[in-house]
This record gives C-alpha cells, sequence and structure tokens, in this order.
C-alpha cells in the first residue's frame, strides 16, 4: 500500500492537473472509503433496530405493515451490500492503478462523473450505449 498523500478538506480533482495523480487517487479513495463506513453504520443501525422491534403484535393490519417495513428495509440493505461489493472493487482497481478509465475503452472517465458516482467503471459516452443496447434487449 502507498504512502497517504496530503489532501486537505477542500480539496477536489481539477481537469487542469495530470489525470489520476495521487491527489485525485487520494481524494477518490477517501470518498470511497467514507461511503463504505457510511452504508456499514446503517447495516449495524437496521440490523440492531430489527432485532429489538422482533415483538408480538397482536393486530393483523399493524403486523402486516411492520412486516412489509422490514421487507423493504432488508431489500434496500441487500442493494446497499452489493453496493459495499462495488466499492470494495473500484478500490481495488485504484490500488492496481485502472481506476478512472473506462472499462470497455480505455479512455479517461470525467472527473465529473467519477466525482457523481465514484464507483463507475464505463465513462458517459460508454454507459449510454450500454442502456440503449439493454433497451433494445429489454424490448425483445
Amino acid at each position: 500500500m502507498k504512502a497517504e498523500v496530503f489532501l486537505p478538506d477542500d480539496y477536489r480533482p481539477a481537469e487542469d492537473e495530470p489525470f489520476m495523480n495521487e491527489r485525485q487517487l487520494g481524494y477518490f479513495r477517501r470518498k470511497l472509503i467514507a461511503w463504505k463506513n457510511d452504508i456499514l453504520n446503517e447495516s449495524r443501525e437496521t440490523l440492531e433496530g430489527l432485532q429489538d422491534s422482533s415483538r408480538n403484535i397482536p393486530d393483523v393490519a399493524d403486523r402486516a405493515s411492520e412486516e412489509t417495513d422490514r421487507a423493504l428495509e432488508l431489500r434496500t440493505r441487500d442493494r446497499q451490500r452489493k453496493l459495499v461489493a462495488k466499492i470494495d472493487a473500484a478500490l481495488r482497481r485504484i490500488e492496481n492503478g485502472e481506476y478512472g478509465y473506462c472499462e470497455e475503452t480505455g479512455e479517461p472517465i470525467s472527473l465529473k462523473r467519477l466525482d457523481a458516482r465514484p464507483i463507475a467503471t464505463l465513462s458517459l459516452e460508454a454507459q449510454e450505449r450500454h442502456e440503449r443496447r439493454e433497451r433494445v434487449h429489454r424490448d425483445d
């Protein structure tokens, strides 16, 4: 693992600096780790809440409502579990020197796109092509 680069709290990657330099990589690493930690903390709170709310509710409508809420919460947590896997993959790409480059074209992914979606693996153009292909095949 490389030594951490000093990164001011207000640092934002800029187009006029070398693409995926140490500061940019540090910025995205820090952003991904913070996002992952937030998700894991929320998951812990959800599990604690589900354990605490395991009570017998006599009213059928109230019980059904609580079961629906639980199912929704568990689906949300499952989506977030998949998101954590994508965050881990992005962190591996940072370590491997592959982060920030489109998996399809090898071209740099825009900094604005990465800032908005740090787990992005495709450039905006490649993502749009991918979504168009999906739409065409879904209509079949």
